[in-house]
């Protein structure tokens, strides 16, 4: 193994970036599999020039490469002991594109839906489609050979290989492509590694007994969905071989090979014409899943474009994803199964319509379902959305009991489904298991996924033993144990019984044709390392005891907490995908900067820390710096790891040991110094924004520190209650929350929100109350939120319910009790039910308007364009709909809703030095520039304090609280 001054001097001599230290290793030592393997380093390479530089490295030192892109990798291709090469960040170019012939050329470090976004103007797509789509690139999608739901219709990633160009073993360049029988014979004359390689496949499959092997003991040819070991079968269709097709194109072999035979560069893909935009997707309901897999042989008559289907145990976690919970509105009863079959038309919607009827008319005649509804339009997206959350919604099981997987990719022939599925499902009674299915039925392919403790030496047992007789199940069908998912280390061992010893020998002959000294991607497919050993748990361990100030019971620890974490990679999707999380990997396109590196790092430390604070770690520190707590990870991620609330247990628990900096003391004490403040308001903003005040808070010099209001909003309740007061308040009492940044700083909005409630006929009580906390919680001040917490729900346990609910203005404070205050306050059962009652003024008017108490006879005729930026918060925890239903009021009103992330600034954030390129880049993603195409006449809404004021510096235009928006309609 290379020293670390070769990793130096190698570092020095990249024109991208070599990362050897501790955190980085962490961050590339799991993928979304059950692995883990600390790497010796992770590179960023930026050009070709630096990816041969690797390879000679790897072949002087004799250490292995792992090629990576987004590393959502179920099967431990992407982990390694060597240097992972991690091109998701640089080699993420369009090369070119022949809209005449249908191709396009491509960098591996493109994103499967980026793609996508660039053919749709001309009428084309890429047809693969895996539940990763809006984060997934080509180079993972050819290394595994993925699929995904249109494979029933336009096939896999290998049906669309027409070159892949690629740097060999020792760092030469090579393009495989499309060769007539006599181009390819040409090939193998010459001492290049080229032409060994092209010899030797030559030699080895022109054997007329080894053709026979394959033939003999691959997985069936017709299922096409399969990643059995090197697709050495398809090269056997050539006329080469004894096939009929007069091509032949080594580029398919590469496809579905993982990075083992060679380090792919550009790859050239067939693209299709757009499917047809006359959709019904019906949704069949099952009382079984047996019921629903023998369905599907009826339903593949009726040329569908989607057959997929979820299990009750996937559905169940919906109802608790505060995203995916809005996806399961066509639910009907506790269905065991549910199928999604898509019917389409080029012609008509009347033509898809008649098809979808004839379906299920079809299933009912034969006594299938018990209920079928059909859904149209982007109800049919909501759907599809349900479905790609299913792989981490299993993260979302509370528990060390996980679905495993280690079985969950097989594929066998569509008219076997039904018996190997019962076949299977007897076998895992044995086992006492119940699995979970889902699946894509159309393709004859299950997930299947026991429920295992691999932390366990019992559990791990089970995964061996399992893998076992499934791998047997399947070779009695001639299935094939990966269907899309790849071998890498959870079925590689599995490959000689799978194929057969001859095939296997085959294909490690192969191996050694293309990597003579193993330096690409070693241990996966052949001499594959042991699937029950490197496991990301260590088995038999003894469970860490974590003291933390909040509580993670929920999750049965902070630990647990992190573990949800399956590294899916939800959180790299980018801002073209919709959504919030995560901003700063949005910023950064850096591995550090996801939700996912912060959970595993946190992981790793807390797990294997020896120190007394296993958050004591500057690794931790670096990894959080640039979580800005948005909440979006809470709502957005399948898994439910809140970040938010494991950086603000991260950082009480760190700097009780390194101590609080000035500048975290100053804004988390930022309430009480504005009460101080506040007395000479003029002289405060004087001070507080002259360079050097500035400078020495850590303030980025081209912020303005927000100014004090001439007087707070509590004073001018205490000096307006009587002119407020009405006879008779007809539609009841309210409680507002006077929350420390409408009581110093927007208190103009503070007015707005009092004299509309008041004048709708509500009386608006506001009484003696602490700040929400939220700056000591963003701050890591925890022990003060905590005080705060318990006084608050204290306060308001006794005066707030549904009939008097407390109203919040500012959302970051107002959503503190719904959520951190349920962590830390010392009454947990009152936070609970006071946080039923605790409403942002939007959802108190969606509810009111819901109740006939407002309407729009209330409000002027006026004509206004409103568009409307949510606060993280809102997102998250809340819901922008509440604004979109409060600003709808209004006759002539008409509002739409910025599909913009987050805005950056964050709190504090965006106002720290070393924070505000980054924060403003966070802008920049969607925000800014939605906001400089928009009608200065338009208004624009924005709940959060944060965010008018980013928006502002951002684009200089000036956002409005909804709530004063509205108050301008008020007849």
């Amino acid at each position: 193994m290379p020293n670390l001054p070769q990793l130096k001097e190698l570092a020095t001599s990249l024109e991208g970036t070599l990362l050897f230290d501790d955190l980085h290793k962490t961050l590339y030592a799991t993928d979304a599999s059950a692995y883990r393997i600390m790497p010796l380093a992770a590179a960023l390479p930026k050009n070709e020039a630096d990816i041969i530089k690797l390879v000679r490295f790897a072949n002087i030192n004799k250490l292995a490469l792992t090629p990576r892109t987004a590393g959502t990798s179920l099967a431990g291709q992407t982990v390694g002991s060597g240097i992972i090469v991690d091109v998701s960040k640089h080699f993420t170019k369009i090369v070119s594109f022949d809209a005449a012939n249908k191709t396009i050329t491509v960098q591996p470090g493109v994103i499967r839906d980026e793609l996508n976004l660039y053919l749709k103007p001309h009428g084309l797509f890429f047809g693969p489609n895996t539940s990763t789509s809006n984060r997934c690139m080509i180079g993972g999608m050819v290394g595994n050979n993925s699929s995904g739901t249109t494979s029933i219709r336009y096939g896999v990633t290998r049906d669309k290989i027409v070159e892949i160009k690629a740097i060999l073993s020792d760092g030469s360049q090579v393009v495989f492509g499309e060769l007539t029988s006599a181009e390819f014979i040409e090939k193998t004359k010459g001492d290049s590694l080229e032409n060994k390689i092209y010899r030797i496949l030559y030699e080895e499959l022109s054997n007329e007994a080894t053709q026979k092997e394959i033939i003999k003991e691959f997985p069936k040819p017709e299922i096409h969905r399969r990643n059995t070991g090197y697709a050495v079968d398809i090269l056997l269709y050539s006329d080469l071989f004894g096939g009929s097709q007069p091509t032949i194109n080594v580029g398919k072999l590469l496809c579905g090979s993982e990075g083992t035979l060679a380090f792919t560069t550009e790859v050239t893909l067939k693209v299709d014409d757009l499917p047809p935009t006359n959709n019904v997707m019906v949704v069949t309901h099952f009382t079984s899943v047996q019921e629903s897999l023998e369905a599907v042989m009826i339903a593949m008559k009726h040329h569908l474009y989607t057959c997929e289907m979820i299990d009750d145990t996937i559905l169940n976690c919906t109802k608790t994803n505060k995203e995916q919970s809005k996806n399961r509105f066509f639910i009907q009863g506790e269905p065991k199964a549910i199928m999604m079959f898509e019917v389409a038309s080029h012609t008509s919607m009347e033509d898809a319509e008649m098809q979808a009827n004839a379906l299920i008319k079809d299933l009912e005649e034969n006594n299938f379902g018990y209920a079928s509804p059909k859904l149209y339009g982007a109800d049919i997206e909501k759907v599809n959305e349900l479905r790609k959350a299913g792989l981490g919604l299993l993260g979302s099981i509370v528990g060390d009991e996980k679905a495993a997987d280690s079985i969950e990719d097989t594929a066998v022939e569509l008219s076997d489904l039904p018996n190997y599925i019962a076949d299977f499902s007897a076998m895992m009674k044995r086992h006492g298991q119940e699995a979970i299915y889902y699946a894509h039925a159309g393709a004859g392919e299950l997930h299947l996924r026991p429920v295992l403790n691999l932390k366990t030496k019992e559990g791990v047992y089970q995964f061996r033993n399992i893998a076992t007789e499934v791998a047997q199940l399947v070779k009695k069908y001639r299935g094939s144990l990966s269907g899309e998912h790849g071998d890498g280390i959870v079925r590689g061992e599995f490959l000689p019984f799978m194929i057969g010893e001859k095939n296997y020998e085959l294909l490690k002959r192969i191996k050694l044709a293309f990597d003579p000294n193993s330096v690409l991607n070693m241990g996966k497919i052949v001499n594959a390392l042991k699937m029950d050993e490197n496991l990301r748990f260590e088995t038999g361990r003894e469970e860490p005891n974590i003291k933390t100030i909040q509580d993670f019971s929920d999750s049965m620890g902070v630990l647990r907490a992190a573990e949800k974490c399956n590294g899916s990679g939800d959180c790299r999707k980018l801002p073209s995908a919709g959504g919030t999380m995560c901003p700063s990997y949005r910023a950064t396109r850096n591995e550090k900067d996801t939700t996912r590196a912060r959970a595993n790092t946190l992981r790793e430390y807390l797990t294997h820390s020896e120190k007394d604070n296993k958050f004591d770690h500057k690794e931790l520190y670096e990894v959080f710096e640039l979580c800005i707590s948005c909440k979006a990870c809470a709502s957005e991620c399948p898994s439910n790891v809140d970040v938010g609330a494991l950086k603000a247990e991260f950082l009480y628990q760190y700097q009780k040991a390194n101590g609080f900096s000035l500048r975290n003391k100053i804004f988390a004490n930022n309430a009480k110094l504005n009460k101080l403040g506040s007395v000479f308001p003029a002289l405060t903003n004087f001070m507080v924004n002259q360079p050097l005040v500035k400078k020495g808070m850590g303030v980025a010099s081209k912020r303005e520190v927000p100014l004090l209001a001439p007087k707070t909003f509590r004073k001018w309740i205490e000096s307006n209650k009587s002119k407020t007061k009405a006879a008779s308040y007809v539609n009841g009492k309210l409680y507002l929350f006077c929350d420390e940044f409408t009581n110093y700083y927007d208190v103009s909005v503070g007015i707005d929100a009092f004299e509309l409630l008041s004048k709708l006929g509500y009386e608006v009580v506001v009484v003696d109350h602490e700040e929400s906390g939220r700056a000591y919680i963003s701050k890591g001040f925890l022990e003060e939120a905590k005080a705060i917490a318990t006084k608050n729900v204290n306060t308001f346990k006794g005066i707030i319910s549904a009939e008097t609910p407390l109203i919040g203005i500012e959302p970051s404070a107002i959503l503190t009790f719904r959520d951190e205050y349920i962590r830390l306050a010392d009454d947990k059962t009152s936070a609970e039910k006071l946080a039923e009652n605790c409403l942002t003024i939007e959802e108190f008017f969606k509810k009111e308007i819901a109740l006939g108490k407002i309407n729009s006879e209330q409000f002027s005729d006026e004509v206004r364009d409103i568009k409307i930026h949510g606060h993280c918060h809102q997102k998250s925890l809340s819901s922008i709909e509440a604004t979109f239903a409060m600003l709808n009021v209004p006759k002539n009103s008409t509002v739409t809703i910025y599909n913009s992330g987050c805005c950056g600034m964050a709190g504090s954030f965006g106002y720290e030095e070393e924070h505000y390129e980054i924060s403003m880049q966070m802008g920049e993603d969607t925000l800014f520039p939605k906001i400089r195409s928009t009608a200065a006449t338009t208004s624009i809404a924005a709940a959060g304090t944060s965010c008018r004021h980013q928006i502002f510096d951002g684009t200089n235009r000036k956002a409005q609280h909804p709530v004063s928006i509205l108050n301008t309609f008020l007849k």
